[in-house]
């Protein structure tokens, strides 16, 4: 009974001990992503903090890294690259300049590309231009009835507005710069259009081959130059900008619009020259002579049907300009 009234007394002994490992792999690839982070955001920086040549630099240089191993240092050629080294011929010292040599050939064909889209719409232009006076004159019945005596056309220099003589109607008085009244009808409608465009204008006075010389020594080429003077003031007076006008030049009897004929009434003429682009550098830079104007298929048909319907020059003393 007495065994029976004893309970066995159980210990539990707990061993303490310091906490297991829980695992640090976590901390690892969070710190790499933070890295990774870092860094990208640092070349987002670097890319938009670096100009577009440098760009360029660093991508050549990668298009061929191994340029500096092979040539021995810290790169080669006069490039002005932040890196050094690379290009595109490894055979070479000079590969990396090879870019440096094409920016000019580049930079070369762009202007090219620009003046030639600028002459384009210069061209169109004065083609607008020409237009224009044509319709003027068609509007105007007193100018219809002098439209045989102006030529216009395209050339080199730009548009030329030739204002030529016919048989018993001159634009002149007789061998004076005196111009008639509907020759500065004329020249008024002209200079007013002419403000339509920036372009400059150059003026040449011309004459046939009728030997002319006074006492005083004034001969055609004095006459020619008055003639186109007095032309240029007719144009001021119709509304065109006096500093439009960028040459004034008399060319006597030195360039005849029929060659065939030196007396032929059509090379007594004014020209007016609406400069392009080109020709008013030429001019402005060198004062290059304007070049003389060569006869056209248009005016020279003109030419010619004058010639045929006119009667024989007159001789020296009868007639002149």
């Amino acid at each position: 009974m007495a065994d029976e009234g004893m309970r066995p007394i159980i210990v539990k002994r707990i061993k303490k001990t310091a906490g297991g490992h829980h695992g640090g792999a976590w901390k690892i690839a969070y710190a790499d992503f933070v890295t990774a982070m870092m860094a990208f955001f640092l070349l987002m920086w670097l890319l938009g903090s670096t100009s577009k040549g440098d760009l360029n630099g660093i991508s050549e240089f990668f298009k061929t890294p191994l340029k500096v191993a092979m040539a021995g240092g810290s790169g080669s050629g006069e490039s002005n690259s932040v890196i050094q080294g690379g290009g595109q011929d490894l055979s070479r010292q000079d590969g990396q300049v090879r870019k440096a040599q094409e920016e000019p050939q580049r930079k070369s064909f762009d202007l090219n590309s620009a003046k030639a889209a600028l002459e384009r719409e210069e061209g169109k232009r004065l083609q607008a231009l020409k237009a224009r006076i044509e319709a003027t004159i068609d509007a105007d019945p007193l100018l219809k009835k002098y439209k045989n005596q102006l030529l216009l056309d395209i050339t080199s220099e730009g548009l030329r507005i030739q204002i030529v003589d016919e048989q018993n109607r001159p634009m002149f008085a007789l061998a004076n710069a005196n111009l008639q009244p509907y020759t500065k009808e004329i020249l008024h409608a002209i200079g007013f259009v002419l403000n339509e465009v920036p372009n400059r204008i150059g003026l040449s006075g011309h004459t046939d081959s009728t030997p002319y010389m006074s006492d005083a020594g004034y001969s055609n080429w004095e006459l020619s130059a008055d003639r186109a003077n007095a032309s240029r003031r007719e144009l001021v007076i119709g509304g065109m900008k006096e500093e439009k006008v960028l040459r004034v030049v008399g060319l006597g009897s030195a360039a005849h619009l029929d060659k065939l004929d030196p007396f032929n009434p059509i090379n007594r003429r004014i020209s007016i020259i609406v400069m392009n682009k080109r020709t008013e550098e030429n001019v402005l830079r060198d004062g290059a002579a304007i070049e003389l104007p060569v006869t056209d298929a248009a005016s020279a048909a003109v030419a010619s049907g004058l010639a045929a319907g006119a009667p024989p020059a007159p001789s020296p003393a009868a007639a002149k300009k």
